[in-house]
């Protein structure tokens, strides 16, 4: 028969991480699993087990975070590969081997022995959904002997994947009258299809990639025409690009460079440039520190001079003399030319 694994709401969600596991505290594999925060929290998952597999539907509507790491894998050693058909909404994953974004209709992989960083997303119905197969590796390497590895994904939209996916579908929602052995037989029919599948199917994975380095340019092209904002922040930057804050610090970390040193050294060079500029005397020292989110003249000077060796108006003074200098040169060079 089905069971719940766990549900959690407004009420309970904070317990997540001590029950995501179910009552023996032995599904999944250990991990850091958190719920985003709202108004009307629904997360929910059943399973079904079938021989040595267990089939999961996994229903949400808020955002759901998980990430295991090397700790957790030397702590439990457990070795087993989870197949997900992504439904409703997306998944995110962080892996060693660089970010994979799974959407409606797709097929991925993520296994428990090496550490990724996931984040379940909503679809356009403020909805997740997933259905996945928790494996033990052992026997999945019966039907896929080169194995997969985290972060493999495929559109499941073939026929082979269809079929595979009303097999379990119908494994998990059946009452209870199909006999354990013919369970098993069956998720091994699906196992078997899958492989099949997985041999035609063209890997998608360098869509998904654009697709993140998309949502990366979003990102710092969001900050870029915030710069003047003094209440910019990792929070306000999600909201605008319609991802979760965990999201955006995942990818700035991808990228390099952590948020708040994105920010200060735009700010710092865009000052520079107007402090340099020979149209800046218009523009006092204070206009160009508030004109880029700074809170106050000390900051930007602390910032300024911290980057620069020099303070605001040591530099504006020196670019000014630069500038003399330059002019001086091409004077003295259009004379030379007149002789």
């Amino acid at each position: 028969m089905t069971e719940m694994l766990f549900a959690f709401d407004q009420r309970n969600y904070l317990n997540c991480q001590t029950s995501f596991r179910g009552n023996g505290n032995q599904e999944y594999y250990l991990g850091d699993f958190s719920i985003e925060a709202g108004s009307a929290i629904e997360v929910r998952a059943d399973k079904k087990t079938a021989g040595g597999c267990s089939i999961i539907r996994l229903r949400s509507n808020t955002r759901l975070h998980f990430r295991r790491s090397w700790s957790h894998i030397r702590e439990d050693s457990t070795d087993v590969t989870v197949l997900w058909f992504v439904r409703r909404g997306s998944i995110c994953v962080s892996h060693q081997r660089g970010y994979t974004t799974a959407a409606a209709g797709d097929f991925l992989v993520t296994k428990s022995t090496t550490p990724f960083f996931i984040e379940c997303q909503l679809g356009q119905d403020s909805m997740h959904e997933v259905l996945h197969v928790v494996v033990p590796t052992h026997l999945l390497t019966s039907y896929i002997p080169h194995g997969l590895t985290t972060g493999f994904s495929v559109a499941a939209t073939g026929c082979q994947f269809t079929v595979a996916q009303h097999i379990l579908t119908d494994i998990f929602e059946e009452k209870g009258e199909l006999s354990a052995n013919a369970a098993q037989l069956l998720v091994e029919t699906a196992l078997s299809v899958i492989s099949q599948a997985i041999g035609t199917a063209p890997v998608s994975g360098c869509a998904h990639q654009s697709l993140s380095s998309k949502r990366l340019h979003d990102v710092l092209r969001y900050i870029e025409l915030h710069l003047s904002d003094p209440k910019l922040c990792i929070a306000t930057v999600a909201k605008g690009c319609g991802i979760s804050p965990r999201y955006v610090s995942i990818l700035l970390k991808l990228h390099g460079s952590p948020f708040s040193t994105i920010v200060w050294e735009q700010r710092l060079k865009i000052a520079s440039r107007l402090l340099s500029s020979s149209r800046s005397n218009d523009l006092s020292i204070s206009k160009v520190a508030y004109g880029m989110g700074f809170k106050s003249l000390a900051h930007f000077s602390r910032k300024f001079k911290a980057a620069f060796n020099m303070s605001p108006s040591e530099y504006r003074s020196m670019s000014r003399m630069d500038a003399a200098d330059r002019n001086l040169e091409l004077v003295a060079a259009r004379r030379l030319s007149l002789q």
